[in-house]
């Protein structure tokens, strides 16, 4: 009853969803996390896209290795068997089901999750995203993440080092290349599939970025690193040094809230003011759009799955006042607006001021 099998709520477009899960080593770049030099950086990246779907077939795992996420679990300063029931709640999408043929291919989102997180931590955002017509590569980013399990039954498990912000500081370039690495590799996939299915489908020319936490100063890294991210939306994290410095020349949406809500969640003042200024900064340098969108009542769980994991998530302080499903609809609204116009082209009224239909949201914008 407290951490019950929960349901994914149907995504509202038109198209199936099929996955896949690729294991790919860059030959070319250390494992920075770890002392053996014959490491070489190494990582998981499941990927959502557009399918044919046929109703009967058997819907994907959320978690299919919920004992990765312990490391996790301490961090929010819950027991480790509270995640065992993730492995008994399936998604709506399909292994390996064909593409769709609505379009001959889609534009492709890179995804990063947060600190002690994991690939699949934002799905409810990933398929609600795929069901209208984009890919999402989402990564698994070893000794960042909670942990990492390997085709062969390696486990790369959470590096504590990580807690330390100088750490988390100098790591952040590192884990942009991760980032840079996904789309060079999905240029490889695209040419030959080796599973035959997404073979010529990724439109690599309409790429974007996004992640909460860690995987927004991630995002926001690899768009300063690598122009061709065409578009960066960031959640709830402030701005690595360098960004703030340089500024983003991609249009680029925050999804974020107000101080007096991160007061009520527990934040210090020091990472409430250094969120807010630094997320500020760079959305007032932007030479092109911009959106900066704050939700009071979201807590920073809020952007991410752990409202469906119990109804208690509320009471214990994990997400915000705000109901769970309404902070859903907000979050993948205003991304699937973001990415419709700045990856596809299409007007979008959501984008040109405050919306009657969330009046809660506190909605700025730039544009040149």
């Amino acid at each position: 009853m407290i951490f019950p099998v929960f349901r994914f709520p149907k995504p509202g477009g038109a198209y199936g969803i099929g996955t896949l899960t690729y294991h790919w080593v860059d030959p070319g770049r250390l494992e920075s996390f770890t002392a053996n030099p014959n490491d070489r950086r190494e990582l998981m990246v499941q990927i959502w896209y557009p399918a044919k779907v046929d109703p009967s077939s058997p819907r994907a795992p959320y978690v299919p290795n919920p004992g990765a996420l312990a490391p996790l679990a301490r961090l929010l300063h819950w027991q480790p068997f509270i995640f065992r029931p993730l492995k008994y709640i399936t998604t709506n999408a399909i292994e390996s089901a064909p593409v769709a043929h609505g379009e001959s291919n889609f534009p492709v989102l890179i995804c990063s999750h947060g600190r002690s997180g994991f690939r699949q931590e934002n799905t409810r955002l990933f398929e609600e995203l795929v069901s209208h017509g984009y890919v999402v590569a989402a990564i698994d980013h070893p000794y960042a993440a909670s942990g990492v399990v390997f085709p062969d039954g390696r486990r790369a498990t959470f590096d504590t080092r990580m807690l330390d912000r100088t750490f988390v500081d100098s790591k952040i370039p590192y884990l942009a290349q991760d980032t840079i690495f996904t789309l060079n590799q999905l240029g490889v996939l695209n040419q030959s599939d080796p599973r035959g299915i997404l073979t010529g489908r990724l439109d690599l020319q309409r790429v974007g970025v996004f992640g909460l936490s860690l995987g927004g100063e991630v995002s926001a890294e690899a768009c300063l690193l690598e122009p061709r991210f065409r578009a960066c939306l960031v959640m709830d994290v402030w701005m690595p040094a360098d960004v703030v410095r340089a500024g983003l020349k991609q249009p680029t949406m925050w999804l974020t809230r107000d101080a007096r809500t991160m007061q009520l969640e527990g934040w210090d003042r020091a990472d409430i003011d250094e969120t807010l200024t630094t997320m500020r900064a760079v959305f007032e340098s932007l030479p092109g759009d911009g959106y900066f969108v704050q939700v009071p009542g979201m807590f920073h769980q809020n952007f991410s799955d752990a409202s469906f994991f119990s109804p208690l998530t509320s009471w214990l302080g994990v997400t915000g006042p705000i109901d769970g499903r309404r902070a859903q609809d907000i979050t993948s609204t205003y991304s699937l607006a973001f990415f419709d116009l700045h990856l596809k082209g299409r007007p979008e009224v959501l984008l040109t001021g405050p919306a009657q239909q969330y009046p809660e949201v506190l909605f700025e914008m730039r544009r040149p």
